[in-house]
């Protein structure tokens, strides 16, 4: 059995791969030898490259379920398949819930639960034709699973998204493996946006039991084993990457009193 991810030979795709953590799933999928286009709806400042070739990039608006099918079915006719799909693609403004109104927030469910639901769809009529079928990874977050004032919405997706995940697993095993990642807090190129200058984010990351934020590249590396043959026998699972989680803010607070 090999020592090392290795996805050569294979086709992924990752929606929204082109920057963030979506860029370093790319990287990790391109240096196990994989060929990947990444898809979103306006195309990056520069390639995304890793192991000395490029991913492809291809425009796409997840929530036009049309062109989502003409994208796979594209990619079906000029690679002759697809062995990985990476529903990356989200994210949410700060909005508590009386804001902005029930639409604002029913398109950020939109984004986060119902177009991963759609390019899984579209990207399984593929998979299921080819032999050795494929693996799909979901990109979660803990916002799923705690309260999560102010992205109410998006926490309430990505808790829907876990749940399709483990539902796509058994209706499509044993063909094609669903698995899901589920985020923490990962220092990207926006994290000065939530959590301010370099102060802000080393006081957020002592919240976490390892003391920092992830890096996209750790996360890239998840997903590449989820992906690969060393992940054979797993589907249906959720893979917690968060470092430990959330120190509970009651021993904090016990700790001041003393």
């Amino acid at each position: 059995m090999a020592s090392v991810i290795e996805l050569g030979g294979r086709v992924a795709v990752v929606t929204g791969g082109t920057r963030g953590v979506g860029a370093g799933i790319t990287r990790a999928l391109l240096e196990a030898g994989a060929e990947v286009v990444v898809c979103a709806r306006r195309p990056p400042d520069e390639p995304v490259r890793a192991g000395g070739r490029t991913a492809r990039f291809l425009p796409l608006d997840l929530r036009d379920a049309d062109a989502v099918t003409a994208f796979f079915q594209r990619v079906r006719e000029e690679y002759g398949r697809l062995d990985v799909l990476v529903n990356n693609a989200g994210g949410t403004p700060y909005r508590m819930l009386d804001e902005g109104g029930a639409q604002r927030h029913a398109r950020v469910v939109e984004l986060n639960l119902l177009a991963p639901l759609t390019a899984s769809l579209a990207g399984y009529e593929v998979m299921r034709e080819q032999p050795g079928g494929g693996s799909i990874v979901m990109i979660g977050s803990v916002s799923g699973s705690r309260p999560s004032p102010g992205s109410a919405a998006y926490g309430a997706a990505k808790a829907g998204l876990d749940q399709l995940a483990r539902t796509m697993a058994v209706e499509w095993a044993p063909l094609v493996r669903v698995n899901t990642l589920v985020l923490g807090m990962v220092r990207t190129e926006l994290t000065h946006l939530h959590y301010g200058d370099e102060d802000g984010v080393a006081a957020v990351g002592r919240t976490v039991p390892l003391g920092r934020l992830a890096d996209p590249a750790e996360v890239g590396d998840a997903c590449a084993f989820l992906a690969s043959d060393r992940a054979s026998y797993i589907t249906g699972a959720s893979l917690l990457v968060h470092g430990g989680g959330e120190r509970p803010a009651f021993l904090d607070a016990a700790t001041a009193n003393r």
